[in-house]
């Protein structure tokens, strides 16, 4: 496809939209992002054991990692609205080997993908045995299929809606639960108190930090639902699939994207606003409700445990709205995720198998490489649980993968910002050095996990059951 020489003057960018009820309606991928993990790991399971486990010890762990995933997420974004494509359609514009960076992105999202679904699966399924007989691995491999064959046949809109609704009225009831035990004042202030002491099993607190709100995938799908959304330059590159240089943006493109990405912005504030409330409320959940017993959401125990969460303040309704909430919650996130994950892994094979000379055919294309991945993914999830059958160790280890991978991407989309988009379009001074530590942050902790897990630095961490005790 060749390319037509730009025009010099006025803009092809759609004009960004003005006043209040415009803004208004232009507002939703950073809901999508917020309602996506809203009865996931990071805001229904790693939040109560953490507040479980070490009360508000980590709260100013809490505090930075929002913020600091709100400034990555945002260098995400403004990319997308700027050249209207995917961060990984941008990686293929890098120097260096050709498409390294999404070799350093697929293949650890392959193993995150599958023990990420594996464990946000059965976790549902640990609602499921509650109600009805059937072993924990029967119940998983029922929802990992029936997830698998909505997602192929593209039935699964409605139920995604409504399943989105149920999970946003559930972080409500959480919030609302939160306020009804609101802990002393004076534990949250002594929780901003900067530490990380040596009895500390990070091995719960890194994943936790990664998945809040969305891990390095969740920050990929975002810059797919801003084009899909219509923001900024998405049209463009929608018609030619031919991501701009610097010297094709016009003063009226620069103005106009300028005011798309003050749009993403407030977006993208609403979505890490609200996914703050929410995994603040669970925290506050734990440590009062769970951590006053000495037990923590584990294993095959993960729905009956956080049925606790409402049922010890508002008796047995409350317990059986928090595990159908859980069920809902954990599933709604497979459905989600399993798709999010197999579109990001069928584009990112698409551009690698095309870099190699493969023609593209039935299945060799962006839509068929997705269909292939929603098999390997929902199957690889029950063959791994299968092999460990345990919930909570899957979400971890998807976790502490992703804690490497989030500040990998916080850099190259810095790093695209700068080199790929005219001065005009470039994150200030300001924000690139606070982007910078942001992306850093995760690296530390990432690094900090494995130098205590090899006895370097801390105990190597202590003991889940005798810390809860």
């Amino acid at each position: 496809m060749s390319q037509q020489k730009p025009k010099r003057k006025g803009s092809q960018i759609h004009k960004p939209p003005r006043g209040f009820k415009k803004k208004f309606l232009w507002l939703g991928p950073g809901v999508v992002w917020l309602a996506a993990g809203a009865g996931g790991a990071g805001e229904l399971l790693f939040p109560p054991r953490v507040g479980s486990l070490y009360g508000y010890l980590f709260l100013w762990a809490l505090i930075l990692a929002v913020t600091f995933k709100w400034v990555i997420n945002r260098e995400i974004g403004r990319y997308a609205v700027n050249s209207g494509g995917s961060l990984i359609d941008g990686f293929t514009s890098l120097p260096g080997p050709r498409n390294w960076a999404i070799w350093l992105i697929i293949i650890p999202q392959l193993v995150v993908s599958v023990a990420a679904i594996a464990g946000l699966a059965s976790a549902a399924a640990t609602a499921v045995i509650l109600f009805l007989p059937g072993s924990l691995l029967f119940w998983s491999g029922v929802i990992l299929g029936s997830v698998a064959l909505f997602l192929l046949l593209g039935k699964y809109a409605l139920l995604e809606d409504v399943a989105t609704v149920l999970a946003i009225i559930l972080a409500m009831v959480g919030i609302t639960a939160a306020l009804w035990v609101f802990p002393d004042p004076a534990d949250l202030v002594e929780g901003l108190l900067p530490r990380l002491p040596s009895d500390v099993d990070y091995q719960e607190i890194v994943p936790w930090l990664s998945f809040i709100m969305a891990g390095a995938a969740g920050m990929l799908w975002y810059s797919y639902w801003l084009p899909a959304k219509g923001y900024g330059a998405a049209g463009q590159f929608k018609k030619t699939g031919i991501l701009r240089k610097q010297e094709q943006y016009t003063e009226e493109d620069v103005s106009r994207l300028r005011g798309w990405v003050n749009e993403m912005t407030i977006d993208n504030t609403l979505g890490v606003l609200g996914g703050t409330l929410i995994v603040t409320a669970f925290l506050i959940l734990g440590a009062e409700v769970l951590r006053p017993e000495g037990v923590v959401p584990e294993e095959r125990r993960v729905a009956e445990v956080l049925g606790k969460l409402l049922g010890n303040t508002w008796g047995r309704w409350g317990f059986w709205f928090m595990v159908i909430g859980v069920l809902v919650g954990f599933y709604n996130t497979t459905l989600t995720n399993t798709d999010g994950w197999s579109r990001l892994l069928g584009n990112g094979t698409h551009i690698l198998l095309k870099s190699f000379g493969f023609k593209e055919s039935a299945w060799l294309n962006a839509q068929g490489l997705r269909k292939i991945f929603i098999l390997f993914v929902a199957g690889g999830a029950f063959g791994l649980f299968a092999w460990v059958g345990r919930p909570v160790i899957l979400l971890q280890i998807a976790g502490i993968i992703e804690a490497f991978q989030i500040p990998l991407l916080g850099f190259l989309a810095l790093y695209m910002n700068h080199a790929l988009m005219p001065k005009g379009l470039r994150p200030t001074m300001t924000m690139t050095a606070v982007a910078i530590v942001s992306s850093l942050f995760y690296l530390f902790f990432a690094c900090f996990f494995v130098l205590s897990k090899l006895g370097v630095v801390g105990n190597g961490g202590a003991q889940i059951d005798s810390y809860a005790s």
